[in-house]
């Protein structure tokens, strides 16, 4: 077998590019830091999906998870359909040893035991045979968006740190931040000690170390969100003189070509010379034929349990952000999020009336699209999608974000446990018309009221997917109390799908005879025919005005279910309903916080 190279991937959980390698002053990272001095750091590398099991998935696959039906929702286990790899799977079949120590949390079907060799906590290099090549993937967990949670040890105090622009200045704010600090420290130190390994071994001149997160995270408006403070990850390779050939950039480079984890699948394949298989959606930045990308992009869909849908576009200057459901808030609660101070913080000061014009969007309806020049406003707070200084750049992003999500056949509009959320459904032009799908959403999003006829013709398409998308525009028209049609009704009490119903009766719901459609959303609740329906319907309810009359009781019912967001979403509706609700609240169950973080089943 001929000589190559050695994988080392160190991976640490929820960690935007607060180092010193990306110069951050206050971050204490000597090793990373120590890691970059010796290798290439990438300026705008971004992850698919800013919370981790869908990241993870397109790390996995080569493909965005909005390709893989299902695979997209936050905690999930979507069909790995035929024809999808996974990279450990073909670099085991290409002779290297594969281990993972040890998340996996891949948000679909897939068997770690069978695609790796090892993975565990014990997994490591060391157990492969003399001379043979390792991919080996150790995971930190102390930066885990929990860290946040508790106390962290370390030299940063929160009156050290600095608040970005659109975030009040809180004392919770300012300990999480610090907080977070302290962890990266930490785990800035576990990853010099794998690096030390690799020193003592002797492989430190043929091994390639990859070093990046799987998303950002801790404060608002990161983790789960769209912004470049979710989206954008620490991204440090090292390549060993010898093999300088597969990255030929001297120790020290900086570049701000955007590069997407999705990437990285093509690139260790391309280290290992191993032959790309159909259908990667990702492009080799490492190895003998790499390619730089325009554009890198992203998606957010149901996070915890609130469901939201947008698509985002990055470059090197721009980011792009495309909301297809603009009526519902950034600032929806959940639970898991609300144990962070940061975040009951962030609450009162707007419940308090204490925010600025930057703070108080987080809280209120979106704009359809979002533009932001980030070389001259990185915190992202000035949108310049109707300047039409911007206008040429915009249509570029635009129309690379329609050709990605086209390519990848995204099947994101799906809405979440519909029959039509398979491989085969999804492929097919009858009941899932993708253009026409895109179009109408965008047109449904813009909320413009002399769109309403089309919109309610839409409501008689086949395609259910179709009426559902009509049914999100007039939902979004009544949320901004424009008056309905009384086909509008007529449709929903003829309606066969519950996603559409669901919709439907929401937007009726925000009418002048709100009763009855509550009561029709109360009855999906009590008997829906899945529990992702029942969210669904939950969270209608949450975004109307409160009937507590009609569904208290029904909420109630699912306070003790074991289904995590069933039950934290009913207790947050109850609290409301009966006029408890507060910010400071602990909703979610603190008791299952070490078992998830450890297993990395909670929060992301």
């Amino acid at each position: 077998m001929a000589m190559r190279p050695n994988i080392l991937c160190i991976v640490s959980e929820d960690c935007p590019p607060r180092l010193g390698a990306y110069g951050d002053r206050l971050a204490r990272t000597p090793n990373l830091d120590r890691l970059a001095a010796g290798g290439v750091v990438y300026e705008v590398a971004n992850c698919t999906s800013p919370v981790c099991a869908p990241s993870r998935f397109a790390i996995l696959t080569g493909r965005h998870a909005e390709s893989c039906p299902r695979a997209q929702h936050m905690q999930t286990v979507a069909h790995l359909p035929d024809g999808f790899d996974t990279y450990p799977a073909l670099m085991r079949a290409a002779g290297y040893y594969c281990t993972n120590n040890f998340k996996t949390h891949y948000n679909c079907d897939v068997d770690p035991t069978r695609i790796w060799d090892e993975s565990s906590r014990a997994a490591h290099w060391r157990g492969r045979r003399p001379g043979q090549p390792f991919l080996a993937v150790f995971n930190a967990m102390v930066t885990h968006e929990s860290c946040s949670f508790r106390p962290q040890d370390g030299a940063v105090r929160p009156e050290d740190v600095s608040m970005p622009s659109y975030l009040p200045d809180t004392p919770g704010m300012r300990e999480s931040l610090a907080r977070q600090y302290n962890a990266i420290a930490r785990m800035d130190a576990e990853f010099g000690a794998r690096l030390d390994e690799i020193e003592a071994d002797g492989l430190a001149d043929d091994t390639i170390v990859f070093y990046f997160s799987d998303h950002g995270s801790v404060l608002p408006r990161s983790k789960r969100y769209l912004y470049d403070e979710g989206l954008r990850v620490p991204l440090i390779v090292r390549v060993p003189e010898k093999w300088r050939h597969l990255l030929p950039h001297a120790p020290g480079t900086r570049l701000d070509a955007p590069v997407s984890l999705v990437d990285l699948f093509p690139s260790f394949l391309a280290i290992a010379g191993a032959p790309m298989p159909e259908g990667l959606q990702g492009s080799a930045f490492v190895g003998p034929r790499r390619s730089e990308r325009d554009h890198v992009f992203g998606g957010r869909h149901r996070m915890g349990e609130r469901y939201d849908l947008s698509r985002t576009a990055r470059s090197r200057r721009y980011r792009y952000i495309r909301n297809y459901q603009p009526h519902r808030i950034r600032g929806q609660h959940v639970a898991y999020e609300w144990l962070g101070r940061h975040y009951q913080d962030y609450e009162q000061a707007f419940l308090d009336g204490r925010l600025d014009a930057a703070g108080r969007r987080f809280w209120e309806p979106k704009p359809f699209e979002e533009f932001y020049d980030l070389s001259a406003d990185p915190d992202a707070t000035v949108n310049l999608a109707g300047d039409p200084g911007h206008a040429q750049a915009l249509d570029e992003h635009r129309a690379a974000l329609d050709r990605h999500m086209l390519a990848i056949h995204d099947t994101g509009f799906i809405p979440e446990h519909s029959p039509l959320e398979t491989w085969e459904a999804a492929h097919d032009p009858a009941l899932y018309p993708l253009r026409e799908v895109m179009a109408l959403a965008a047109r449904a999003a813009r909320r413009d009221p002399a769109g309403i006829p089309d919109l309610v013709a839409g409501l008689g398409h086949a395609s259910p997917v179709m009426r559902y998308w009509a049914a999100q525009g007039l939902l979004g028209l009544a949320a901004d109390r424009h008056a309905l049609p009384p086909a509008v009704a007529r449709h929903c009490e003829a309606e066969t799908d519950p996603h559409v119903t669901i919709a439907l009766a929401e937007a009726l719901a925000n009418g002048p005879q709100p009763r009855p459609w509550v009561e029709r959303l109360t009855a999906i609740l009590e008997a829906g025919p899945d529990p992702r329906v029942r969210l669904q319907a939950l969270e209608a309810l949450t975004c109307l005005p409160p009937f507590p009359d009609i569904s208290l009781a029904a909420v109630e019912a699912f306070n003790d279910v074991d289904d995590q967001y069933l039950r934290t979403s009913s207790i947050y509706l109850a609290q409301v309903l009966r006029g408890e609700y507060r910010p400071q609240n602990v909703i979610f169950d603190v008791g299952r916080l070490d078992e998830g973080v450890q297993t990395g089943r909670m929060g992301g």
